[in-house]
């Protein structure tokens, strides 16, 4: 008698711990498929009866496609023993990319305390589980930029990105310092994904996790400071892109490519005071500094100002004395210098200055890759031997 009374005490705890689940969780809970599941979870979630029953029914989706993720990443292991391709490598990266979802949710619902007040988590394990699927979203991304997928590619990039600082990783110290070694890249070519989709936000959003990569850092900025600049289109825009440009300034001075930006918009937007300010405060700051003294050149080169332009052109040229675009802006105010000068003596002195840069530009940038030295090179010639000497004919030549 005494061991039927415990057998049906044991039937009554196991059928009063099922009673625990509302019908809408039980529905989600009977399903064998994860699109099944997922679709009775969007369609049942309202009417659970507790959050805890929501980070449930998440948990549950995290089980289905983690079960589906392993069968997937087992056959890829036996694959790559023997050499087969037996592997559904869509499948995997798909259901990588739900646990993670899935898991997500349900880290969310875990989180929220119950009709006590008190936090309980219950799913803690899913941050292990559900960790080297998400490292499976790089490759899934690679492989949709292989075949020419682009919205995969942003899908599996961006949801390995995004989670980079989810809360259920918080512990993750030690995965994530590994994930350094190739976390920017992989943030870089999303953002250029990012951005030829058009979604400019989170084609930012990367670039400033790629800029944390010392390797990245120059790439990326220059991405992010070309799609802000790409989307102006009034005033209004280019003073709220100024702000922007000021506002990274601030923060990292020594950015060159900052500096030349924000010299770049003050002068198409013509304001003068500011641009002269910025450039002398960073020379101000660094003597040396070969962006603030080669703009300052090209400032004064647009007033007209030779012999200012050549003078910060100089100090430009010391810091980088093989710079053939500077050399090029060189030569070309000393001509002009030249041709203002009307002492004989001093006017032949300019011009031999302005050869001798110009024929080391012509040494280094044979083919005017980087700058196009040929007329001003043929200008200097002229101008000290005249247009019927042989050398001026073959610099002539040279300026084609």
């Amino acid at each position: 008698m005494k061991k039927l009374i415990v057998a049906a005490m044991l039937v009554l705890g196991a059928t009063s711990a099922f009673a625990g689940d509302s019908d809408a969780l039980k529905a989600v809970l009977g399903a064998k498929k994860y699109s099944e599941a997922k679709a009775l979870v969007k369609q049942n979630l309202a009417s659970m009866a507790s959050d805890a029953e929501r980070a449930k029914a998440y948990n549950y989706l995290v089980k289905l496609s983690m079960d589906a993720y392993n069968k997937e990443s087992a056959k890829e292991l036996e694959d790559q023993i023997k050499k087969t391709t037996t592997a559904d490598k869509e499948a995997m990266y798909k259901n990588a990319y739900n646990a993670l979802s899935a898991a997500l949710e349900c880290y969310k619902y875990d989180q929220l305390p119950d009709a006590k007040g008190k936090v309980k988590p219950k799913y803690d394990d899913n941050k292990d589980l559900v960790w080297q699927a998400r490292i499976q979203l790089v490759n899934a991304g690679q492989d949709a930029a292989q075949k020419n997928e682009p919205e995969n590619v942003l899908k599996y990039w961006g949801k390995f990105l995004d989670t980079e600082n989810a809360p259920i990783f918080d512990s993750k110290v030690k995965e994530k310092e590994a994930e350094k070694d190739y976390l920017g890249q992989v943030a870089l070519f999303a953002a250029r994904y990012a951005y030829q989709a058009k979604d400019i936000k989170r084609c930012e959003k990367y670039c400033d996790m790629a800029m944390k990569d010392p390797e990245q850092a120059k790439e990326a900025l220059n991405l992010k400071l070309y799609v802000m600049k790409d989307g102006l289109k009034n005033q209004a825009d280019s003073l709220a892109y100024i702000k922007k440009l000021k506002d990274l300034y601030v923060n990292d001075e020594n950015n060159d490519v900052i500096l030349d930006g924000l010299n770049s918009m003050y002068s198409s937007l013509k304001m003068e005071k500011e641009q002269l300010e910025l450039l002398d405060g960073a020379i101000a700051k660094n003597p040396n500094n070969f962006v603030a003294l080669a703009d300052k050149g090209m400032y004064y080169i647009s007033k007209n100002d030779a012999d200012k332009a050549i003078e910060c052109l100089k100090k430009a040229l010391a810091v980088q004395p093989e710079n053939v675009v500077v050399m090029t802006y060189l030569g070309a105010c000393l001509n002009v210098k030249a041709s203002d000068v009307q002492n004989p003596a001093e006017r032949k002195a300019v011009y031999e200055e302005s050869i001798k840069h110009l024929d080391k530009a012509k040494e280094l940038d044979p083919n005017k890759e980087k700058a196009n030295w040929g007329y001003n090179r043929y200008q200097a010639y002229y101008g000290l031997y005249g247009a019927n000497d042989a050398k001026t004919k073959a610099a002539e030549e040279d300026s084609h």
